[in-house]
């Protein structure tokens, strides 16, 4: 779609293909920049170099699923005024991008609308989300998850490409759906406990909303009486539809949800992420006694949070 130095003329064409922005070129050297869709639909790719040193500003938080994925070069990505680890990542919708970019980037971009992944996780839940899934920002290459659906996006970007792409557009779609499904699975979100492949979709519909409402709001005070509002059930049916299709009590797989959220935050923290304490984890994830915190900790994990917290350590 465009190759040359004309600032006004990339700066136009992202902004109609992605959003509104604004981009400066923070080097003394001209921009030569390239701009190439390889496919758009119900997922879109492009492939996005500057050429110079440039600073990129949605004027507003995205609508959209924004995924970057490195082909070349270096830069940072913030997510809510956060730096990035890694410039290869995912953000959402209501949530504010920025990013800066090397003169030798170049970017794979992935856009997925919202209502792309609200339908895969209605399939899988029963009904749609109550507001966007926010995914953890960073796509770790090293997980093989996230090294396997980086696998499918390089396929993709071949296929969309290949004389085939053009004949067999339900391919196509099969290939989207794969994404999209697969992005999913393979990096952590809010709801991944709720959509994991562990058979959610023949559960009650009513104990599929309860669940996704713990995933989504696990850091505020949650009763009983809140799971069955939202599920759109009485307080007992909720109780016999969780110990029926589950095995277990409303507040108890909430207290799981909370025990998931908190050590994948410790893991966080010991590899050096943020600085804060096991009481600190604790209490943001809704347990005021840290006793008991423990307790259940040492026995989902075999090992308490402290030794989480310091596990992945180097030592001094």
């Amino acid at each position: 779609m465009f190759r040359g130095r004309d600032v006004e003329e990339l700066s136009d064409l992202i902004r109609v293909r992605f959003a509104p922005h604004r981009l400066s070129v923070l080097a003394d050297h001209p921009l030569t920049g390239r701009f190439r869709c390889v496919h758009t639909g119900a997922v879109a790719m492009y492939e996005l170099g500057y050429g110079s040193e440039v600073d990129v500003t949605p004027d507003a938080p995205l609508d959209f699923y924004n995924i970057h994925v490195p082909l070349a070069g270096g830069g940072t990505v913030t997510v809510n005024g956060k730096p990035l680890s890694s410039p290869l990542s995912i953000a959402g919708p209501e949530q504010k991008l920025g990013m800066r970019w090397s003169h030798d980037s170049v970017n794979r971009i992935l856009i997925i609308p919202r209502q792309s992944v609200d339908h895969a996780l209605a399939v899988r839940l029963g009904d749609l989300p109550q507001r966007p899934v926010d995914f953890v920002p960073v796509l770790d290459d090293r997980a093989d998850p996230v090294k396997a659906w980086l696998g499918v996006v390089r396929h993709f970007a071949e296929f969309a490409d290949s004389a085939l792409a053009a004949r067999s557009p339900l391919a196509l779609a099969h290939f989207e759906q794969l994404l999209v499904d697969g992005l999913l699975d393979a990096q952590t979100h809010v709801l991944s406990e709720s959509v994991a492949g562990r058979g959610c979709t023949a559960l009650p519909s009513a104990v599929r909303r309860a669940a996704a409402y713990c995933a989504e709001n696990a850091c505020e005070p949650i009763s009983v009486a809140d799971m069955a509002q939202a599920a759109r059930v009485g307080v007992r049916s909720l109780r016999e539809g969780f110990r029926t299709h589950m095995g277990t009590t409303p507040l108890a797989y909430l207290r799981t949800v909370r025990l998931d959220l908190a050590r994948r935050e410790l893991l966080a923290l010991a590899e050096g992420h943020a600085s804060k304490t096991v009481t600190d984890v604790a209490l943001g994830w809704g347990f005021t006694h840290l006793g008991r915190f423990t307790g259940h900790y040492r026995k989902a994990y075999g090992e308490t949070p402290s030794q989480t917290l310091r596990g992945a350590r180097p030592a001094a």
